[in-house]
């Protein structure tokens, strides 16, 4: 019996448009690759990307596209004296309407861009040396889609983003374009094809870990079915180049494996993360025929909801190796609309932005794809929780018998993929659809426990939400918890005491101020946001002549264009004018200020919910994951790190409220009329309230809470005190601290707390641990000064740059042309007799740092 091969079929390839007697094949950019990489390479469309060009290739996605290859029979499948050796074409990816050709034969015609397909072709295959030709057509996802919902008329079709086309088609869901992407229906082998010669295979590796309570041991199970008639099966542990356990094993069984005091996976800070090897590999006399390994983590992860104290509902929070989770995060969207083009460097420079910003949770959207196993390994080795959508998004989805079955194999088929990732914590059903049933009075009455009813009403998608996709999991993943659908939870999908909820009544909705997120909190949000503009040279860099293009100002139709979401102008609008004085020129102090106001949202939102953490039996809020990490194209959008990774100003807020030990202060006016019905005499006193919260796994103890005082006019220091010593900071959760009056100087008429800065401090032997400042808000009513004498020092090693200011200067935002340079932090408050130090990260001596701040111009 000879070992099986694998032959990637990815060399010579060349494409064609179909339904054009006039196109030639011309050579692919790359493989797998899809149409629009292919005609961007050969100059036959312009770049989607730049300026109003994703108008002139909507033809692509109406059109039917022909790619071709051929290749030489590898060496193998003669002589071997074995009838029962086959040859197997894996299709890992094609997107998504594809009739396959081979040898002239149609071996295959697909309907799902998540399918991974197997054919066997040995009856067809030349014999050795022989050519082979492999031809895939492809036709108009967009255009199927229209003549499957006219098939359909009797379905209730509707949704949110994109049209209902979209809805019929087991497709990437954003390629019909969303409010943060364009309209850029592909098609194409988006994943690789090989060719498989083999007599007996492993077909799957997989595993069951069960950590114990205790921690102290693990127990896993590893399976690994195969085809054919090789007998034996060895398994191997490793942990690094270090063998842990082997057992060798007739085919059919699994090996059972105790791993006594295991080295266990933790989330990012909490612990190491370090991944076992289980490796399988068949034997025949003797001889290795087939292996796989794969890189597992032995973790007990668990979602918990129990009740709460003095609170209704139940909690939602993440427990890891025993440990509660306040799951801050980030939702994530594909990083490109061309899938193929984003390298595994790329996937794990994107994961390392989450993780070096102090986020423990990254959420996989639902209208987007299964993601590449590259971004999934970042995670695992990052230490990054992975909350997992399937792929449904925004509308009501219909359910004809035969997308039924597709979706169940979709389902089966990525969940075996995906399983094996110690990551992924939470598998759930969709993103929104139960929202947008609601929101339409679908049919969903939640008592109603007959799944096949489900199917009868205008509804049928519940079927897939609460049947399909929870069996193939109970199946495949029973240790994983499944969750139907984000949001979900409670009487409806807005009960914040149970479940998670998506918070957009701030944009959104009933366009709340954020200031009072407090208010609109829940128990897990898992999606919130705030629009801003991206970095000015991304810009700059889709305007088609750069900094000369006529368009370069914040209201052009050019740069309306890259913002997709509906309403945009009026809601950046209102949070700009509620907040700031602002002018729209020049354009770098506009995307500034919008910049600014997206990190004042969501610093306002991480700080006010993350103060519900507040121990055992206290969780009110479980996590906060921001609508959005990442963009698809250079766009204006809610995204806290633009298209080319440059992070916005946001980012860093979100940082600082995520590190370990922050302190928070909220400030409120409290009026009491003296007099029932009185509009003269009115008490009012301005409050603030000031709580700590410490992340780490350790109490803080003889910590001392320093709060300080400045005329946001003068500069002037009106309050220095310690209003806290020796104060304990119990671990992994909120305490509050104090509540007093806004500190303003006794008999003095002018300085009142409509012009005081405030700022609290956590000390501890003398060394500054926190720092928070709080103005008066809305910051348009201060009188900001513009500081004389602002400096921003780079450090003689280029290692930092210190910050100091002589009056209260709000938002110091560090900037350099140059994209090598990094900030560690950045948007940072100065207030006078301090200076603020950033680390920064590719400085030379020839480094020119500058700064931007609130009412600079």
């Amino acid at each position: 019996m000879e070992p099986r091969t694998v032959t990637p079929i990815d060399k010579g390839w060349e494409f064609r448009q179909a339904d054009r007697e006039d196109s030639k094949y011309l050579p692919v950019a790359q493989f797998p690759t899809n149409v629009h990489l292919d005609l961007l390479a050969h100059k036959l469309i312009p770049d989607p990307y730049i300026g109003k060009n994703e108008n002139d290739v909507q033809w692509v996605g109406e059109a039917v596209w022909v790619y071709r290859t051929s290749f030489e029979t590898p060496g193998t499948t003669s002589g071997t004296g074995s009838k029962s050796t086959k040859a197997v074409l894996a299709f890992d990816g094609l997107d998504t309407f594809a009739t396959v050709v081979f040898n002239g034969k149609t071996i295959l015609e697909t309907d799902n861009m998540f399918l991974p397909e197997r054919v066997d072709v040995t009856d067809i295959l030349r014999r050795d040396g022989g050519q082979n030709e492999l031809v895939i057509t492809f036709d108009s996802a967009y255009l199927k889609g229209w003549n499957l919902v006219e098939k359909y008329p009797d379905h209730k079709w509707g949704c949110w983003n994109g049209d209902i086309s979209r809805l019929a088609v087991r497709k990437s869901q954003y390629h019909w374009g969303w409010d943060w992407g364009p309209t850029l229906l592909t098609c194409g082998p988006w994943r690789p094809i090989n060719l498989e010669i083999y007599e007996s295979r492993i077909t799957d590796l997989w595993c069951d870990v069960d950590v114990d309570k205790s921690l102290k041991k693990a127990t896993v199970v590893v399976h690994a079915p195969t085809e054919g008639k090789a007998s034996n099966l060895r398994f191997d542990i490793s942990l690094g180049d270090t063998p842990v356990a082997r057992q060798v094993l007739d085919v059919g069984a699994s090996a059972t494996f105790t791993v006594s005091n295991p080295k266990l996976w933790y989330p990012i800070r909490y612990g190491k993360q370090p991944l076992y090897t289980i490796k399988a590999t068949l034997e025949e006399d003797g001889k290795e025929i087939d292996s796989i390994s794969k890189k597992i983590g032995l973790r007990r992860a668990e979602l918990i909801q129990r009740s709460l104290k003095e609170q209704p509902g139940t909690s939602f929070f993440f427990e890891v190796n025993g440990i509660p989770i306040f799951c801050g995060g980030s939702d994530w969207i594909p990083a490109d609309n061309f899938i193929p083009r984003i390298s595994r460097e790329r996937y794990y420079d994107w994961v390392k932005l989450v993780a070096d910003g102090n986020q423990f949770m990254i959420r996989v959207w639902g209208g987007g794809i299964y993601e590449e196993q590259a971004f999934y390994d970042a995670c695992d080795e990052l230490g990054i929780l992975v909350w997992h959508d399937f792929m449904f998004g925004c509308g009501n989805y219909p359910a004809w018998p035969e997308l039924l079955e597709s979706i169940k194999r979709e389902a089966t088929e990525n969940v075996k993929l995906l399983r094996h990732h110690p990551s992924i914590v939470i598998w759930a059903g969709n993103n929104e659809d139960y929202q947008y049933a609601e929101s339409v009075n679908l049919t969903w009455e939640q008592e109603n426990k007959d799944a096949e009813s489900w199917l009868k009403t205008d509804f049928p998608a519940r079927y897939i939400y609460e049947k399909i996709l929870p069996d193939v999991c109970g199946e495949l993943c029973p240790s994983v918890y499944y969750h139907p659908g984000s949001p979900w939870g409670g009487v409806d999908t807005r009960d914040p005491t149970v479940g998670d909820i998506h918070q957009w009544n701030v944009w959104h909705g009933t366009q709340e101020k954020y200031q009072n997120f407090d208010k609109l909190g829940g128990r897990f949000v898992s999606e919130f946001g705030m629009e801003a503009f991206p970095s000015v040279k991304t810009i700059d860099g889709y305007l088609p002549l750069g900094k000369a293009d006529p368009d370069r100002y914040p209201q052009s139709s050019t740069v309306d264009f890259h913002n997709k979401a509906e309403g945009h102008e009026r809601r950046i609008a209102l949070y700009l004018v509620e907040n700031f004085r602002y002018a729209p020129d020049p354009l770098e102090q506009f995307v500034y200020c919008t910049q600014l106001m997206q990190a004042e949202c969501l610093a306002s939102a991480y700080r006010l919910w993350k103060r519900q953490w507040r121990g055992p039996g206290r969780e009110y809020c479980g996590g906060a994951l921001v609508w959005q990490t990442n963009d698809c194209w250079p766009v204006t959008s809610w995204a806290i790190c633009d298209y080319h990774l440059r992070p916005k100003l946001a980012y860093f807020t979100v940082r600082r409220e995520m590190a370990p030990l922050s302190i928070g202060i909220t400030r409120r006016e409290h009026r009491h009329p003296r007099d029932r019905y009185s509009r003269v005499d009115v008490d009012v006193r301005w409050r603030i309230e000031i709580w700590g919260s410490n992340l780490a796994l350790q109490d803080l103890s003889g910590v001392t809470c320093v709060v300080r005082a400045w005329d946001v006019e003068t500069g002037g220091l009106t309050f220095d005190r310690a209003v806290k010593e020796d104060l304990l900071l119990p671990a992994n959760q909120s305490t509050e601290i104090v509540a007093m009056d806004v500190p303003v100087p006794t008999g003095d008429d002018v300085v009142d707390e409509r012009r005081t800065v405030v700022a609290a401090y956590l000390v501890q032997d003398g060394k500054q641990l926190a720092r928070h400042v709080n103005w008066p808000e809305p910051l348009k009513y201060l009188h900001l000064q513009k500081p004389a004498r602002l400096a921003a020092e780079l450090s003689v090693d280029g290692g930092s740059v210190a910050i100091s200011a002589e009056v209260p200067v709000k938002g110091v935002a560090l900037e350099c042309e140059d994209d090598e340079v990094r900030f560690e932090d950045n948007l940072v408050d100065v207030v006078p007799g301090e200076v603020v130090r950033i680390g920064v990260r590719g400085a030379k001596e020839t480094s020119v740092i500058t700064t931007r701040y609130l009412g600079m111009i």
